[in-house]
């Protein structure tokens, strides 16, 4: 169980949006599966597109963007803490932890 209201708000958000995910998720299985079985098996002509060859694979480009976004979250964060660190003295502070 959550230790208090915030992570509590964010572990429900995580969860309807996990939920939300695998509704959308069955729905486009459903869709590719009724797609699959209503096309007919017709060959289609190879088209030779230009450089087509160094493109990158879609999961690469999904794998790609994510690490870098986690590498600019994870910039961000330093230097939020950094931040927090050097205006530490500016705040009040509690005479019981002091």
């Amino acid at each position: 169980m959550a230790s208090n209201p915030a992570q509590q708000m964010q572990d429900e958000f995580l969860s309807a949006t996990r939920k939300s995910q695998e509704i959308v998720l069955q729905a486009i299985k459903t869709w590719v599966e009724s797609a699959q079985a209503l096309t007919p098996k017709v060959p289609v002509p190879s088209v030779k597109l230009p450089f087509a060859d160094q493109l990158p694979k879609p999961e690469d480009v999904v794998s790609g963007t994510y690490d870098f976004a986690e590498q600019v979250l994870a910039n961000q964060r330093q230097f939020a803490e950094e931040i927090l660190k050097t205006t530490a003295p500016l705040l009040p502070h509690d005479s019981k932890s002091a």
